[in-house]
């Protein structure tokens, strides 16, 4: 059995800087990997994925979970059990994360091989911290900064080719991003109750209070001073989550 870590990834900033003739839209985003971090075994004389996930969203165990789709791309064959620690649809890249540690386990691809499992995989595969343009296959990689953050993590999550295509028909419409995460707008339309939470955030924190990707986790830089691992919202609780960010799988 071999034990990998498969680290979340938040983003920092994203902006959407057009879109392609294929529907993909482009980015320039900066990605950093975090100490909250979902558990992949793999056992290399079987063939399964299993996947023990505590929260609501299921996570597929046949061949279209990304764990499964990455042990094809590089013909491998294994048992896989992930241990999920990192949220279902919470905008962290969990599935993508799991994706990577095989891949890293596997020897690697390329951005672009990585790419064909989703925009995130190749971060993930990457880790650390890094300029990430394109739809996601071009890295640049960045010197390792020690930042902390808390996380506050919904029990729902938002769609994130609905928030695309929200993203769209404001545009569209005229509207113009101004936020660090020109996905923000969108995904308060797609999740009603993000908008909500977002804002009473705001009002009781008074920081400032981001969304990771598009949604549903929310973070800011720094502590808040809670000691409490919960919060109860507008929508309901929020795990509340201290961590920081960690330097490339491997790497000091």
């Amino acid at each position: 059995m071999i034990a990998l870590r498969a680290p979340a990834k938040l983003t920092w900033f994203l902006e959407v800087t057009g879109r392609r003739d294929d529907g993909f839209h482009l980015l320039r985003s900066e990605m950093l990997t975090i100490d909250l971090s979902d558990l992949v075994v793999i056992d290399e004389g079987e063939d399964y994925v299993r996947v023990h996930n505590p929260y609501k969203n299921s996570v597929p165990e046949d061949g279209t979970n990304l764990v499964a789709r990455a042990l094809a791309l590089v013909s491998r064959r294994a048992g896989v059990t992930i241990e999920k620690a990192i949220p279902v649809g919470g905008g962290l890249g969990g599935g993508s994360a799991d994706a990577g540690a095989v891949l890293r386990w596997a020897g690697g691809v390329s951005p672009e091989a990585a790419l064909t499992l989703g925009g995130d995989v190749p971060f993930c595969q990457l880790g650390g911290r890094a300029l990430v343009e394109g739809v996601g296959e071009r890295l640049t990689p960045l010197e390792y900064e020690r930042r902390h953050f808390t996380l506050f993590m919904a029990d729902f999550g938002v769609n994130t080719a609905d928030c695309y295509r929200a993203y769209d028909e404001l545009t569209q419409g005229g509207w113009r991003a101004e936020s660090t995460n020109h996905l923000e707008e969108a995904a308060r339309v797609v999740e009603p109750r993000l908008a909500r939470t977002m804002d009473w955030l705001r009002a009781e924190l008074g920081q400032d209070v981001h969304l990771a990707g598009s949604g549903s986790t929310i973070f800011v830089e720094g502590g808040v001073g809670l000691a409490a691992s919960q919060m109860i919202g507008p929508e309901g609780t929020l795990q509340v989550l201290q961590t920081v960010t960690t330097p490339a799988e491997g790497r000091d």
